[in-house]
């Protein structure tokens, strides 16, 4: 059986995005998964001085090996000014630095929600053109908008978005 992780690029403890990743994993049909907290691989900010003069970050070398156990991954981002979170962009930094291929070569369900009507649409979109250099092999993406008006007690409550997700789901699941 395939194994997916899930994760926010939030380390926010109420991230709307690890409730959206978390419910998109649930969607799963012939894959099992795990869902990821960021705040598990906690990291120094990243600049190339630190990275001289002190020892590769235990967080970074944690999330690495975890990384190594998927097959693919749901990954939705938080948009903080219109870019990636500070927290996730900073992890992914570190890592980048042990493995180029921070994806493994492997399949992407890019995802982002926010409380506003364009759902992330601009930290989806840097994504989608970074990912692939990341070592995403394939991306399938998906945006909800308004998520405290269509997302409550765990789930999508708009039918169209909730099929929209499921549809995103299944396309991302036959391609890993």
């Amino acid at each position: 059986m395939k194994k997916i992780a899930a994760f926010a690029g939030s380390t926010s403890t109420t991230s709307i995005n690890k409730q959206l990743a978390t419910y998109a994993a649930s969607k799963l049909n012939e894959a099992s998964f795990d869902v990821l907290d960021l705040n598990d691989f906690e990291v120094p900010i990243y600049s190339e001085d630190t990275e001289k003069n002190n020892e590769y970050p235990q967080g970074a070398t944690a999330f690495n090996s975890e990384l190594d156990k998927y097959d693919g991954f749901i990954v939705s981002l938080a948009e903080h000014n219109g870019s990636y979170a500070a927290a996730f962009k900073n992890l992914f930094d570190w890592v980048s630095r042990k493995n180029r291929e921070v994806f493994r070569n492997k399949q992407v369900l890019l995802m982002a929600t926010s409380p506003g009507g364009r759902g992330g649409a601009s930290v989806l979109a840097t994504a989608e053109l970074t990912f692939p250099h990341m070592g995403a092999s394939g991306i399938t993406k998906f945006s909800l908008p308004k998520f405290y008006d269509v997302f409550s007690e765990g789930k999508i409550n708009d039918q169209e978005l909730d099929q929209q997700l499921s549809s995103a789901v299944n396309e991302f699941e036959k391609l890993v």
